[in-house]
C-alpha cells in the first residue's frame, strides 16, 4: 500500500529538518468556492497539511469563533457529502494534506464504512474525531486503516502519560497535542509548561507531534515548532474569514493569505 500524504509530508519534513503549519478552515465559511480558493492559497503560501472542519451543530471543544464560523456554514445549507464534492473537484490542483475535523454523530449518520470510503475517494487524506473516545475507537480505527487513510487522536495537557501513551499508540499520521485544557481560541501566548508537555509525550511515541489550541501569531508559532512537528492554527484564521465576509470572496482570500503567509514565516527557514 502507498503510504498516506500526511504520513509522507511529514517524513520528508523530518529528513530535512523542517517544520509544518496546519491551518484550520471551515468548510462552506463564506461558501465551498471560496474554501476551495483558501485552501489553494494556503497552500501557496507555504502549508503543508490543511484541517478541514465539516460544519457540524455542536462542535465539541471549540471556542466561540469557530462555533460561530460553523453555524454560519450550516446556515448557508452545507453538508458533508457537499464538502467532500469540493475536494474531489479541486484535490488535482492540490499537494497539501486534507484531514477532515469531523463529529462522530456526522460519521455514523452517513455510515461508516461509505462516508470514509467517499471521503478517501474526494482526497482527504484522514480524519480528526473528537467525539471519538479512545476504548469506544478501535473498528472505526480500523476502518481508516484499511482506507489508507490516518486518523490522529488527541491529547490534553491533564493527560496522564501512561494514558496519553495508549492514546498515541491508537494514533496514526501523527498525535494532536491540545496546548492547554479547556476551548479553542486565540491566546496572547503559549503556555510555559508546553515545552514540557512535548518533551513527555516524546517520551511516549516516535509520531509527530502537531500542537493547536490558542496558536495565534507567527512568534507563537516558532515556539511551538522549535519542539513539536506542526503548529496548528484555527481560530486567529476563521475569525479573518469571517471579518472579511461582507468585502467578498476575493478580500477573504487575500486576506488569509497574508496572515498565513506570516504565520509560515515563523518556522525555520528550509536548509
Amino acid at each position: 500500500m502507498a503510504m498516506n500524504r500526511i504520513e509522507g509530508i511529514f517524513k520528508s519534513l523530518r529528513a530535512r529538518r523542517g517544520r509544518a503549519l496546519m491551518p484550520f478552515i471551515t468548510a462552506g465559511d463564506p461558501d465551498l468556492a471560496v474554501t476551495a480558493g483558501l485552501l489553494k492559497t494556503m497552500e501557496s503560501a507555504g502549508a503543508s497539511i490543511c484541517e478541514l472542519g465539516i460544519p457540524f451543530s455542536d462542535p465539541i471543544a471549540d471556542g466561540p469563533v469557530i462555533q460561530a464560523s460553523m453555524a454560519y456554514a450550516l446556515e448557508q445549507g452545507v453538508r458533508p457529502i457537499d464538502v467532500l464534492q469540493m475536494v474531489a473537484e479541486h484535490r488535482g490542483d492540490l499537494e497539501m494534506g486534507l484531514v477532515a475535523m469531523v463529529s462522530y454523530s456526522i460519521v455514523r449518520r452517513l455510515g461508516e464504512t461509505s462516508f470514509i470510503r467517499d471521503a478517501k475517494a474526494a482526497g482527504i487524506d484522514g480524519f480528526l474525531i473528537p467525539d471519538l473516545p479512545l476504548g469506544e475507537s478501535d473498528a472505526t480505527r480500523d476502518r481508516v486503516r484499511d482506507q489508507g487513510l490516518i486518523c490522529g487522536m488527541f491529547v490534553a495537557p491533564t493527560t496522564p502519560t501512561k494514558r496519553a501513551e495508549r492514546i498515541a499508540r491508537g494514533s496514526s499520521g501523527f498525535v494532536y497535542l491540545l496546548a492547554r485544557a479547556g476551548l479553542t481560541g486565540e491566546r496572547s501566548a503559549v503556555p510555559a509548561d508546553l515545552p514540557e508537555q512535548i518533551e513527555r509525550l516524546r517520551n511516549v511515541t516516535d509520531l509527530p507531534i502537531a500542537v493547536g489550541f490558542g496558536i495565534s501569531d507567527r512568534d507563537q508559532v516558532s515556539q511551538v515548532v522549535k519542539l513539536a512537528d506542526a503548529a496548528i492554527v484555527g481560530s486567529a484564521i476563521v475569525r479573518r474569514v469571517a471579518a472579511c465576509r461582507q468585502r467578498g470572496s476575493d478580500a477573504v482570500v487575500s486576506e488569509v493569505h497574508e496572515f498565513v503567509s506570516d504565520l509560515v514565516s515563523g518556522l525555520p527557514p528550509s536548509p
